[in-house]
């Protein structure tokens, strides 16, 4: 199982590619036990719904 630091590490990296098997079920194991690293997860996830939403309201950058 992962630490805290390794867990938000490999969450962060998981925006950018995916991770291995063994990644996905170690860090699921991790949140699973981790109110901490669970809450940093669901940040993520609205700060990526987010920026999403953003790029599809004002695709070449305008405001």
């Amino acid at each position: 199982m992962f630490s805290c630091r390794e867990a938000s590490q490999r969450m962060s990296r998981a925006l950018d590619e995916p991770l291995t098997l063994i990644e996905r079920v170690s860090l699921r194991a991790h949140l699973m036990m981790c109110d901490g690293c669970r809450n940093f997860s669901r940040r993520l996830t609205v700060l990526r719904t987010l920026a999403r939403r953003s790029s599809e309201t004002h695709p070449d950058g305008r405001q």
